[in-house]
């Protein structure tokens, strides 16, 4: 097991992994019956908490989520909500916990039609959970519609849905697109994969302690996590920048393989993230054509010329201490930067691997995989990730890079809405700061030197990737609609401070 990764309350829960959540804490005394009453009584304490009383409508499904839309009803009418309770299939057909709720609530209850959210503000959504297997279908699906046709105005009601919006399953997100679409959903001890992502159906998720230990989480153990400060926290960087003694070489030492002349613009932004987020010196090292244009741009970065790939081992191999690298960003598509990767990888130092150095080996990834080592980050986004794995499908963004990880026996990052960043074992933190903003050319050149930045200052491969993932999306957040790339070096030191901050704060 990796010794990196934590995940520190934030672990994201597969279907299978929730239910033996449930199971063990059952197993340790809590009965289901007080699971489901806290799960109900959660769902109406967040939207009491949002709302003033209006009338709402419940839609209770045949199972437990419909039995903790029952427990829900009633929390809000004891609160004076003017409830009307509906459901899906033969109320009396209903068995175990949710029978048990059902019996408690003494309203009215109706059959579910299209027309049971005629008059309703609010809708809360109780009818399927993560485990449902198959889309919408019968009355279920025309109650999707008619939510679907109101909320196109301005008048339709809010949506509230209990674990998950039904017609989504808890590990792949929608089974179709017909599934209903919230505005919170309110979940219960831990988040499931499918309220992460760009696909999660709802707008807010919000998470309740119903009562389930932690201390089942080490009979569990997942290994994926919602990235956040406490999943790389206390950053080792950043300890040892309090420490630094002497000179910048202490500091660390990034090199950035520029590309020939018209294409030099990718390295540099490299360059000055990776300046910008700590590291003592950044040397560009740069073709001969490339070597005027860059020396204009550069001023605190250095610059040194290679001529061929012998070049690069002598120039870097010649400094010692804390030292990474970036190859790739426009350095050109070939067999040039397929000798340059090599001889790079051959110095066995942390190393980013992005942008051409990955589609250069396109045909050739095993020759590519075989030069890697544990020090080593790849930074694809989805079309690099599809020459290089060609075999590892990526319509499940967070298996397919947990599993190019595996095969190439180091850090893989994943970069799009969610990017996902993965290691060997098979850990995994899914990134969800990210503004949408920061999609613009040359954003991914800016990370890849933020990566090897905190490589250089000795931050291990997989916590400095999660890092600077998430620093990557903060940035980008501070600045806000019309970012472009050479705004994100610059608004490195504001995030940078916070994190400082929120370090001092636990001393």
């Amino acid at each position: 097991m990796s010794t990196e990764w934590r995940a520190n309350g934030h672990e994201i829960l597969s279907v299978a992994q929730m239910v033996e959540a449930d199971r063990l804490a059952i197993g340790s005394g809590i009965s289901s019956l007080t699971l489901m009453e806290n799960a109900g009584r959660a769902v109406a304490d967040e939207i009491s908490r949002r709302w003033r009383p209006r009338p709402i409508t419940v839609l209770c499904g045949p199972g437990n989520n419909g039995g903790d839309g029952y427990v829900c009803a009633r929390h809000l009418m004891d609160r004076a909500w003017p409830v009307s309770l509906f459901t899906y299939g033969d109320h009396a057909a209903l068995k175990g916990d949710a029978a048990v709720m059902a019996k408690k609530w003494n309203g009215p209850v109706q059959r579910m039609t299209k027309d049971s959210i005629a008059n309703a503000d609010i809708v809360v959504d109780a009818l399927f959970g993560t485990g449902l297997k198959e889309p919408l279908k019968d009355d279920a699906d025309m109650v999707r519609a008619e939510l679907t046709r109101r909320r196109i105005g301005t008048d339709g009601p809010i949506v509230v849905s209990v674990d998950v919006p039904s017609g989504v399953h808890g590990d792949i997100g929608p089974l179709s697109p017909a599934s209903i679409t919230a505005d919170l959903t309110v979940t219960f001890f831990r988040k499931k994969r499918a309220h992460i992502g760009q696909h999660t159906n709802t707008r807010e998720v919000v998470v309740a302690d119903i009562g389930i230990p932690a201390t089942v989480l080490e009979t569990i153990k997942p290994k994926l996590a919602e990235n956040a400060l406490e999943c790389w926290w206390p950053a080792v960087w950043l300890l040892r920048s309090e420490a630094f003694e002497g000179h910048k070489y202490n500091r660390g030492h990034v090199f950035v393989v520029s590309g020939h002349m018209s294409s030099t613009g990718a390295a540099r932004l490299a360059a000055r993230a990776a300046l910008r987020a700590g590291c003592g010196l950044v040397t560009v090292l740069s073709p001969p054509d490339a070597l005027e244009v860059n020396a204009s741009h550069l001023t605190s970065i250095m610059l040194r010329r290679f001529d061929h790939a012998d070049d690069l081992r002598a120039i870097v191999s010649a400094k010692s201490g804390w030292r990474a690298a970036v190859i790739g960003p426009a350095n050109g598509v070939g067999e040039t930067t397929k000798v340059n990767v090599k001889a790079m990888l051959e110095l066995g130092i942390p190393t980013v691997v992005d942008a051409d150095a990955l589609t250069s080996f396109e045909n050739d990834a095993d020759t590519l995989i075989s030069a890697l080592h544990s020090k080593c980050v790849l930074t694809p986004h989805s079309g690099e990730f599809a020459r290089l794995f060609p075999g590892i499908p990526t319509n499940q963004p967070i298996d397919a890079c947990i599993a190019a990880a595996a095969k190439a026996r180091c850090v893989v990052v994943l970069k799009g809405a969610t990017t996902v960043v993965a290691e060997p074992s098979g850990h995994a933190v899914v990134n969800t700061n990210a503004p949408g903003w920061l999609a613009t050319a040359g954003s991914g050149d800016v990370l890849a030197g933020m990566i090897a930045s905190l490589l250089a200052q000795g931050e291990p491969a997989f916590s400095a990737s999660a890092a600077a993932v998430w620093m990557h999306g903060d940035a980008a957040r501070r600045f806000g609609r019309g970012l472009i790339a050479e705004d994100l070096p610059e608004l490195l030191p504001g995030a940078l401070r916070a994190l400082e901050n929120c370090r001092l704060a636990t001393l």
